[in-house]
Formats: C-alpha cells, sequence, structure tokens
C-alpha cells in the first residue's frame, strides 16, 4: 500500500509541473489518503507487536 501512496505522490508531482491542477490534486489526494491508512497500520502492528512480545 505504501507503493500506492509514493506512486499517486509521484504522479501528482509531475502533472502539478506540468499544470494538470485536477489530475495533481486528484493524485495528491489519493495519495495522501493512501499514506494515513498505511501509518494507522503501522502504529497498529507495532502495538500489537508489544503485546504478543509479553505474553
Amino acid at each position: 500500500m505504501l507503493y500506492w501512496a509514493l506512486v499517486f505522490l509521484v504522479v501528482a508531482i509531475i502533472a502539478g509541473a506540468l499544470g494538470f491542477g485536477g489530475i495533481a490534486g486528484t493524485s495528491a489526494g489519493i495519495a495522501q489518503i493512501l499514506f494515513f491508512i498505511f501509518l494507522a497500520f503501522l502504529i497498529i502492528s507495532l502495538v500489537a507487536g508489544l503485546f504478543k512480545r509479553s505474553s
């Protein structure tokens, strides 16, 4: 999922450089959503790992 966030980030940067505002905004929005989903999964897995290790 982090891969797709980075792909949409690159697409947003390229589209922004070329002046395609709608495509850049949409790609940046998708990249931001995927980034926060990935961040939530990371935190959940770290917390689950801490609980598993202490048991």
